[in-house]
């Protein structure tokens, strides 16, 4: 029986998914299964991943159903004493899972590990790092605050602490990685691996760039959250909401530019700021902010994006807007 499940939930994703399998394949640790959930891809998924050769593989195809269903099928499959989950776009650093299982084997009392994320472009060129969180133990209320684990494919889990919690929501829209570690610190302690061992792939694809479809599945995981949160942490709940709608705001201004981004981000950027006044940059930085958001609403896309390259803000406007997450 192998020590270590992972699974990977893929849906059409023939352009990424030999890399990120690689990234399991080329893993110090070597006592895993890799459980791969076809989850309806109508591309050359299926053909690519019959390819690879190694008897720690197994593949089993399903209609589609999605991301957290086709996880949850994946843990259905899996052995493991701890499980591991990646998406089908992202990849792992080689000691990604030596790191992780040796700080579970040390603190006991822990039963999630993770690591640091850098985030990576469609060609895998570094774009920024994540949150570098370096909160452990009892991290239930910094969870609450803003989701520092940044993405599904990050966290080593022990396997009876996942089936208590029953496992990824499949009703939500997204934000189901996010629901699942604050339903996992309600009752467990976690443990930080500070080295940045997951890249996590942005395109226009990813889930992260539909901020709508965002915005609606982190609402419900915030509501339920602040339901079943002791009431001594309830005041925390306007600062996460801050927090969201912060990260909402970047994401959309860091996506190519149309109009109704620009709407969209100003709307975002208007509830961060009702939600958590306290919020605001210095004025020079916050007239940067409304400008881009504003090149964005009222210009046509060509023109807003020529602007943006001249001022060359937009690194300066992200920066901003995440040193303003409350953590």
């Amino acid at each position: 029986m192998p020590l270590v499940s992972v699974i990977i939930p893929v849906f059409n994703g023939e352009k990424t998914i030999k890399n990120t399998i690689e990234s399991v394949i080329n893993q110090t640790f070597r006592d895993w299964e890799l459980i791969v959930i076809n989850d309806g891809s109508q591309d050359a998924t299926l053909d690519i991943v019959t390819t690879i050769k190694d008897t720690r593989l197994k593949v089993f195809s399903y209609p589609n159903a999605g991301a957290p269903a086709s996880r949850n099928r994946g843990f259905s499959h899996s052995e493991g004493e701890f499980i591991a989950f990646l998406d089908a776009d992202d990849r792992w650093t080689p000691d990604k899972l030596q790191a992780q299982l040796k700080a579970l084997q040390e603190n006991s009392e822990a039963a999630v590990a993770y690591s640091w994320s850098d985030f990576v472009d469609e060609s895998g060129e570094f774009l920024r790092q994540g949150s570098y969180s370096t909160v452990s133990g009892n991290v239930y209320e910094k969870l609450l605050l803003t989701d520092f684990l940044d993405n599904g494919s990050n966290p080593l889990i022990r396997r009876q602490a996942f089936m208590e919690v029953e496992g990824f929501d499949e009703s939500l829209p997204a934000g189901q990685d996010w629901d699942l570690y604050l339903r996992l610190a309600a009752r467990y302690n976690f443990v930080v691996v500070p080295l940045p061992q997951i890249l996590y792939r942005v395109s226009a694809n990813s889930i992260s760039s539909n901020v709508m479809r965002l915005e609606s599945g982190c609402l419900k995981a915030i509501e339920r959250a602040f339901s079943e949160a002791p009431e001594s942490l309830h005041h925390l709940k306007p600062y996460s909401l801050a927090n969201l709608y912060k990260y909402l705001t970047y994401n959309i201004l860091a996506s190519p530019p149309e109009r109704y981004k620009g709407l969209a981000a100003a709307r975002f950027f208007g509830k961060a700021i009702v939600c958590d006044r306290d919020c605001l940059p210095e004025q020079r930085l916050l007239l940067k902010i409304l400008l881009k958001i504003a090149l964005v609403a009222l210009l046509p896309s060509q023109q807003a994006q020529a602007l943006i390259n001249k001022s060359n803000t937009l690194p300066k406007i992200q920066n901003v807007l995440l040193s303003y997450m409350r953590v």
